[in-house]
């Protein structure tokens, strides 16, 4: 039987931060972020519910407004169609707003959720598989001194963590202390990820990482462009991952084909939704590239989405996901959802992505499309 898509409702939540994130060096500083959540309501009766969240307008080409612009260009001609056929809502959406992917992403997740529901399974069984051990968070450590980045680590490993993710890309001779200092305090079984967020040129990247060579953690995203990357990566010899590189397919391909990074992050929102990282899951497990999964900021709505996205992966291909719910000061959904368990995630056992915002908190809603507005 076709179920339709009825109603559409936008909500907008300012996200302040605990306390004001330095990343790329130092360069860019942000305190507070601008979510937009929807809810999807279909004749029968089922609901879906959906993020999108940009860490802030500098960081990539996304921002909140954008978002919630793109879906005034899209979500007329959502309603009547079937939400559960998911290839061709983004036939559709590709068709009304070309690019864009990020204003797309909350939208394919509120279609995932019905999907789920309807089938009676959480979303991660319904994406494929539900890995049996919980997904190691990674702590997110902004720039500093080496010993305030240190003692932030440590803060980290305090609350379980095990993974972490290390922001460097200041100062050429300051990243070679932090490293080599958080290098000589890393403990067996940890993941140390050294991200410079694309602030180092490609001779300052070649530097730095051959200066440690011994040391055998991951670097992350080290230069702007992948044509950079790809410099760093044929003069360096240390495991290398691209994060602001990845937004679509094609730069995937790439990545394998050219050897450019042994490690991608999956950012959901970044590529559009579940539906267009479901394919880049699928590749990266045919290719051998490892993953790390993520979304590029929000609530424990977008963080359960994340959860259940990453159970899907074996543990050897997904070493970690990263949180944001602890980072911002607002919970939409207080108790439910994906939460920090000694460091970790598992995805809900309820239908669909298992949390639902409460209406109270979210406050009004900054737009509706229904059939009569359609």
């Amino acid at each position: 039987m076709r179920m339709k898509i009825n109603r559409i409702s936008v909500w907008q939540l300012d996200l302040p931060l605990h306390k004001p994130y330095w990343l790329s060096g130092g360069r860019l500083k942000f305190e507070q972020l601008d979510s937009t959540i929807l809810r999807i309501d279909t004749d029968e009766g089922v609901s879906g519910w959906g993020e999108g969240c940009p860490w802030g307008v500098t960081y990539l080409p996304a921002f909140g407004k954008g978002i919630r612009a793109g879906i005034d260009e899209i979500a007329a001609l959502l309603i009547g169609k079937d939400p559960r056929q998911l290839d061709a809502i983004n036939r559709i959406m590709d068709l009304a707003l070309p690019g864009h992917p990020y204003v797309k992403s909350a939208i394919d997740m509120a279609c995932w959720d019905i999907a789920a529901k309807s089938a009676n399974l959480p979303l991660c069984e319904l994406l494929g598989a539900r890995e049996p051990a919980p997904v190691p968070i990674a702590s997110s450590v902004s720039t500093g001194s080496p010993q305030e980045m240190l003692d932030e680590v440590q803060r980290f490993r305090d609350q379980g963590y095990r993974v972490h993710s290390c922001k460097v890309g200041a100062d050429v001779t300051m990243d070679i202390e932090r490293i080599n200092l958080l290098a000589a305090n890393e403990r067996a079984g940890e993941i140390m990820f050294y991200d410079a967020n694309r602030a180092w040129l490609p001779r300052e990247a070649i530097t730095v990482l051959n200066s440690i060579a011994g040391v055998s953690s991951w670097f992350e995203q080290p230069c702007e462009t992948l044509d950079e990357i790809a410099q760093v990566r044929r003069q360096t010899s240390c495991p290398i991952g691209v994060d602001e590189g990845l937004h679509t397919m094609e730069d995937l391909i790439r990545i394998q084909r050219d050897g450019i990074a042994e490690l991608v992050n999956i950012k959901i929102n970044r590529v559009g939704g579940l539906t267009r990282a479901r394919r880049m899951r699928d590749f990266c497990l045919a290719t051998g590239i490892t993953m790390l999964i993520m979304d590029t900021g929000g609530t424990v709505l977008a963080d359960t989405a994340v959860a259940h996205f990453a159970q899907t992966i074996p543990a050897p291909s997904c070493p970690g996901v990263w949180s944001c719910q602890d980072m911002v000061s607002v919970d939409p959904a207080p108790g439910q959802g994906a939460r920090n368990v000694d460091g970790c995630f598992s995805a809900p056992d309820l239908a669909g992505l298992g949390v639902e915002p409460e209406l109270t908190l979210l406050g009004e809603p900054v737009a509706i499309y229904t059939m009569e507005s359609a």
